[in-house]
């Protein structure tokens, strides 16, 4: 940035400046045309010749410029006769736009002095480079690559654009030489702060626009092999080197061939960025997640000793530990104080992790313990990542979790570990940070951890803590009964702390009452010796106080398996308005029984929840009330998803044909509300379904998959979304009930062909017709004949998909579905573009354009968008299908459909290639592959196929035969025909 163009203060003359009327209005670009504004007023600036003198004098930066320089620089050494009075001229006209005493006479010349400081976008964009470059200096990356955005962005297409003369050509090449150089600081910078992924795509574009522009390869060939992709990495330098070698007759600089060197050797320091720094943000993102410290912590002096001494070695900066990541993991039963502990001690620690502290309940005791990549997701966006750079697999999400973490003190808190598997993905790796976990497990197999068993309370800390809560009055009146209440539960924490907290909110109780009352239960008591049975007898002590409406509640919301449950749902379980519901939750939550996860959530505890269900099973009168229970909840959601569904497609009979439900569902005020409802609640509905796939609720439990079918195209919930819809199919495959199966079937295709799976999918769509045809279920045939349709076109199986498609579009049309109707009109105006039938296949998708236009179906519309798009590209009429992808790219982003986006962006580069302007195809293929898309690897190997041919046209051969190699491996790997098609672009890859 040293060479870039100065900018230096403005001279003014006192009689100028004085003379200036309102000078903070006027300013002036040269990052582009040559124009002028006061204030948002465009200012004509006259011919090409008059906003040459312009450029010329602005340029000079308040010099003064002779008449012969300016003669020079408006026509060099061939002026015209009368060169000195054009100028005159030019200059008065100027001097009449312009503010008085601006363009100004002075010593046979003229100079244009600007009222202030940054009237001149140059001068704005030096500015901000120059604190670029010391914001770099001072390690401040964020800030710097800020203000090179704020840079770039002056610039509005060619400098100068449009202005004449030898002088504007040499400073047109000079600005232009320094753009790219701060673009090269800010790709530089970008790769340093581990945005590799995003940076192939804008790399690919420029350096197919400066094919010889060495720093620019080098870059492209980083950001790919930090990306997994060193073949590119590696193809792209030999096309550097042949390209060189052609045009200028010379070799790759020393630089780009030591880096081929170190990519061939897989150098380790190449693997990650050399200084990792958080995304940038106004304020650093600093997590502090940290559960609350109880108040009343007693005792555990020893253990609060001992984990805090290791967790300050490991963040003094010259400690004997300060070179390994500690790991300090607490074991013990269920109840013992682990998670109390553990959160006590980093509180008092979290002044030795200044860059912020991360929870987790891993939930390792319950049925469904969490998922390592689903909490390295929510570290990363806790971290500042933003979601579109969180990889999908667990492998890439746990190396960018270390790097993120790489250069900070960060404490990592993972309560209820079920593993040391599931642990060991969500440990930093990184010297100054520090991780506590928590476990029923002794994580021998951790290793390097340092472990610690913890115990049950002494009797002098058991009666501590119950003396903190119930009080120093109470309990100095009856110590001896106090005792035995401690006794009683065993010294575990938990059941003092329940125990304690019920004698606390009754006042009229005597602590005798409450140790005669846990005599009574010696048999518990007696268990609390056998592990997790010990659990059990504590939560037994705490549910045997609660009212007979609290204790109602907490059998019966027990039940659902969902991570959490919501306040409406849970009304809808206990069959009781909200108000009286949330009163009943509350004081569950008081008694420890139940967690307010956020406001209007609650959730069990996994122990709780299983203790809560054994209840219900003892306890609940009649048992036909558990099922109830369990029905009204299934119908809530039910309801409630069918209430989405019809705002997001309005007009659709789909909601016409799912069950009727006993619950009116949960009412939207706008759509934006409705479909943050259904992402919110999608791990409880799919919980829900899952729970409900006994022969009772099966048909409800099926149409809720249907209702909630837009979390098989989110790409964040679509992997559950399909096993829960397999398990749905097998349900009703062996309960033999052909119209759930029928549904659950087509509804599994299509999650199937979504993965590119398209040969199973097919199988579930032929099985599903069958069934809709005995069943005569008119939502199954018509979504059954459209789904094979769509397969058998991805199959290359034209004739087929046509058939499926018309049977599709005449079994909708019976039903009166005019959107599904309008699906399947697109679906075969894209199968008929495939046959070379194009005006046929537009008008098609025309006809199910209309009808969403006159349903108001904004959503879908974008998939109509989307098929016209890819007619017209394919009739050769590519500004109009860039026109329509585009909008269906928009519609897609702001309804959260991001594999559909990636699809999208895959069709633009399509029409770009055809168009015959490979760069911006190229960009758009890496926006796919970034993205992700429908179609799974099949799709996959489609975009990295189309990028071959882009790189081919771009020169880029090495890299475009590497993406071809890629793309083969995949189809080889599916059995797909387009391997063939490949085969023949790469001959000598078939002979492998």
């Amino acid at each position: 940035m040293d060479g870039g163009p100065r900018v230096p203060e403005q001279r003014r003359s006192g009689s100028a400046a004085s003379a200036v009327a309102e000078p903070a209005t006027l300013r002036f670009s040269v990052l582009g045309p040559v124009r002028a504004w006061r204030g948002e007023e465009a200012l004509a600036t006259g011919s090409p010749q008059q906003r040459a003198l312009l450029a010329a004098l602005l340029l000079r930066e308040g010099r003064t410029a002779t008449a012969a320089e300016l003669i020079d620089a408006l026509w060099g050494t061939e002026p015209p006769s009368q060169a000195l009075a054009a100028v005159r001229t030019y200059a008065s006209r100027l001097r009449k736009v312009l503010d008085p005493g601006v363009l100004v006479s002075e010593s046979g010349g003229y100079a244009v002095r600007t009222p202030r400081e940054g009237a001149l976008d140059l001068a704005q964009a030096q500015e901000l480079a120059a604190q670029a470059e010391k914001a770099r200096g001072g390690g401040d990356l964020s800030h710097a690559r800020e203000a090179l955005n704020r840079a770039l962005a002056l610039w509005d297409g060619e400098p100068l654009a449009g202005v004449p003369g030898p002088y504007a050509e040499a400073q047109r090449a000079r600005l232009e030489e320094w753009r790219l150089g701060l673009l090269e600081s800010r790709l530089d910078m970008d790769l340093e702060q581990g945005c590799h992924a995003e940076a192939v795509s804008e790399l690919t574009a420029l350096t197919a626009a400066h094919p010889l522009r060495e720093r620019l390869r080098e870059l492209l060939m980083l950001a790919l092999y930090r990306s997994g992709r060193q073949a590119e990495a590696l193809a792209v330098y030999a096309d550097t080197r042949r390209l060189l070698a052609e045009e200028l007759g010379v070799d790759p600089r020393p630089g780009l061939r030591e880096l081929q060197q170190r990519i061939l050797q897989a150098d380790p320091a190449l693997a990650e960025p050399s200084a990792p720094v958080a995304e940038p943000t106004v304020v650093p993102v600093r997590p502090a997640q940290l559960p609350a410290s109880v108040p009343d912590f007693t005792g555990r002096d020893a253990f609060v000793s001992e984990l805090s001494d290791v967790l300050s070695s490991a963040s003094e900066p010259d400690g004997p530990e300060s070179r390994v990541m500690a790991v300090s993991a607490l074991a013990g039963i269920g109840g013992v104080g682990k998670t109390t502990l553990a959160v006590h001690v980093a509180h008092r620690a979290r002044a030795a992790f200044p860059d912020g502290q991360l929870y987790v309940d891993l939930q390792g005791a319950g049925p469904r313990a969490a998922e390592p990549e689903t909490v390295l997701g929510s570290f990363l966006r806790a971290l500042g990542t933003a979601d579109s750079a969180i990889p999908d697999s667990l492998e890439e999400r746990a190396a960018l979790y270390r790097s993120v973490l790489d250069g900070r003190r960060v404490l990592v808190l993972l309560d209820n570990a079920k593993d040391a598997a599931q642990v060991r993905p969500l440990l930093p790796g990184t010297e100054g940070c520090a991780a506590l976990v928590t476990s029923r497990v002794r994580m021998v197999d951790l290793a390097g951890a340092h472990l610690v068993d913890l115990d049950v309370m002494s009797p002098d800390e058991a009666l501590a803590l119950f003396t903190k809560i119930v009080g120093e009055e109470r309990v100095a009146a009856e110590r001896e009964a106090a005792l035995d209440v401690v006794a009683a539960c065993g010294f575990l924490p938990l059941a003092i702390r329940i125990a304690a907290s019920r004698l606390a909110s009754r006042r009229t109780w005597t602590v005798s009452v409450l140790a005669a009352k846990l005599a009574d239960e010696r048999r518990r008591l007696d268990e609390l010796q056998a592990g997790d049975l010990a659990v059990k007898a504590t939560f037994e002590l705490g549910y045997g106080q609660l009212e007979p409406a609290q204790a109602r509640a907490f059998r019966l919301l027990g039940l659902a398996d969902g991570p959490d449950i919501s306040l409406a749902a849970a009304a809808a379980v206990l069959d009781l308005p909200p108000e009286e519901t949330e009163d009943l939750l509350e004081s569950l939550v008081d008694t420890s029984l139940l967690e307010s996860a956020a406001p209007g959530r609650y959730r069990f505890h996994d122990l709780v929840r299983l203790y809560a269900r054994a209840c219900a099973e003892r306890d609940e009168q009649p048992p036909s009330e558990r099922e109830a229970a369990m029905s009204r909840l299934l119908d809530f959601y039910l309801a409630t998803a069918a209430r989405v569904y019809a705002i997001e497609r309005p007009g659709d009979r789909t909601v016409d044909h799912l069950e009727v439900t006993g619950q009116a569902g949960q009412a939207f005020s706008d759509d934006a509300k409705a479909l943050d409802w259904l992402h919110a609640e999608a791990a409880c509905i799919l919980a829900c379904v899952q729970q409900s796939l006994a022969a009772p609720t099966l048909r409800k439990a099926v149409d809720l998959l249907l209702a909630s079918k837009d979390l098989a195209e989110s790409g964040a919930s679509a992997l559950r979304y399909g096993v829960v819809t397999q398990a749905a199919r097998d349900a009703a495959t062996a309960l033999g009930d052909a119209h759930a199966e029928g549904r659950a079937r087509t509804t599994l295709a299509q999650v199937l062909s979504h993965a590119g799976r398209f040969e199973e999918a097919g199988a579930e769509t032929e099985r599903a017709i069958e069934l809709g045809r005995s069943t005569q279920d008119p939502w199954t045939c018509g979504n059954a004949h459209n789904e094979q349709g769509i397969i058998a076109n991805c199959l290359n199986r034209r004739a087929i998909s046509e058939t499926h498609l018309r049977e599709a579009i005449k079994a909708f049309r019976a039903d009166g579905n005019r959107p599904g109707e309008a699906s399947a009109l697109c679906n075969l105006s894209r199968v008929l573009v495939s046959l070379e039938r194009v005006s046929t296949a537009i008008e098609l998708v025309r006809e199910g354009i209309a009808i969403y236009d006159e349903l108001g179906l904004t959503f879908r519309l974008a998939n109509a968008r989307y098929a016209l798009g890819i007619a017209l590209g394919h009739g050769g009429r590519h500004d109009e299908a860039l026109e329509q992808l585009s909008a269906a790219l928009s519609t897609f982003g702001v309804n959260r459909q991001r594999l559909w986006e990636g699809t999208t962006h895959f069709r633009i580069a399509q029409v770009h290639l055809s168009a015959g302007r490979p760069t911006q195809a190229a960009q758009h293929a890496e926006q796919a592959l970034t993205t992700g898309s429908m179609g799974g690897e099949w799709m996959r190997a489609n975009i990295l196929t189309l990028l071959g041919h882009s790189l081919e046209s771009l020169g880029q051969t090495d890299r475009a035969r590497a993406c071809w190699r890629e793309a083969l491996a995949l189809h080889e790997s599916a059995g797909s025909p387009e391997a063939d098609r490949l085969r023949r672009l790469l001959p000598s890859v078939a002979l492998l």
